[in-house]
């Protein structure tokens, strides 16, 4: 079995304060940041991830007896060594980080790696995460072994709201501003996405103002691939100056 305390460099007796100064400075010196080994590094941490804990240092300290048989203590050793393991297993699923990051929609709608520091009582390191194709404001990722000590990652993602789209589920929901003449018209018009590519949509003539347009699989798409639509609110302009000729022209027609 590992000597964790000899990774640290402290005896058995050693008080938990001992134990987090050796371990920070040891992690000091030998930080891949800082040109040292990182399988050094690694040992450090795990000696530190077991016996900085409470619990984990006096499981370390007082392991329980393996059984081979029925011989000795009887079912009830064996027993008692079954629910142990199922403590134990619980509490390495309990040994975790959790932070919040906020991402934007672009995020979302791209996905993609990104460094984040994650920050501990004993300091901060940088790892690399992947974000989820099409991740929902709230929605809690665990990413295994990556946090300090060999811990689980735990991220609840925070999506930024976005001044021109609002999202329901896949679908986008945008508004365009269209002039009042385009409306009577018809026209076309270039709507801008998330990720700042140009769509073009055609506007028929007498289009109503608040009618929706749908701009299908240009939405959000999800890890399965599965695509939403893009809808268009369309809302009217009307413009600030209007030729007097053309006003007499309308007032003509309102009678």
């Amino acid at each position: 079995m590992t000597d964790h305390y000899a990774a640290l460099g402290v005896a058995r007796t050693a008080t938990a304060d001992q134990i987090k100064q050796a371990f920070r400075k040891l992690a000091s010196t030998h930080h891949p940041d800082k040109g040292g080994d990182t399988k050094k590094f690694q040992e450090i941490q795990s000696a530190y991830a077991v016996l900085g804990d409470a619990q984990k240092r006096a499981e370390y300290d007082n392991p329980r007896p393996q059984f081979s048989g029925f011989g000795g203590g009887g079912m009830n050793d064996i027993f008692s060594q079954m629910f142990g393991q199922m403590h134990g297993a619980q509490q390495a699923r309990r040994s975790h980080v959790r932070m919040s990051l906020w991402i934007t929609l672009l995020d979302v709608v791209r996905g993609g790696r990104r460094p984040i520091s994650v920050g501990t009582a004993d300091g901060t390191s940088t790892v690399e995460i992947d974000i989820p194709v099409g991740i929902n404001d709230g929605d809690n990722v665990q990413y295994a072994g990556i946090a300090p000590g060999g811990q689980d990652l735990v991220i609840q993602f925070r999506v930024q709201p976005h001044a021109e789209f609002r999202r329901e589920g896949l679908t986008l929901h945008t508004t365009h501003k269209i002039s009042v003449w385009d409306l009577i018209l018809g026209s076309d018009a270039e709507i801008r996405t998330v990720d700042s590519s140009l769509l073009v949509i055609t506007i028929p003539p007498g289009c109503q103002p608040g009618m929706v347009l749908r701009l299908q699989q240009k939405g959000i798409q999800d890890r399965n691939g599965q695509k939403g639509d893009l809808m268009v609110h369309v809302q009217a302009q009307i413009p600030t100056t209007i030729a007097p000729e053309l006003l007499a022209a309308i007032k003509q027609y309102r009678k």
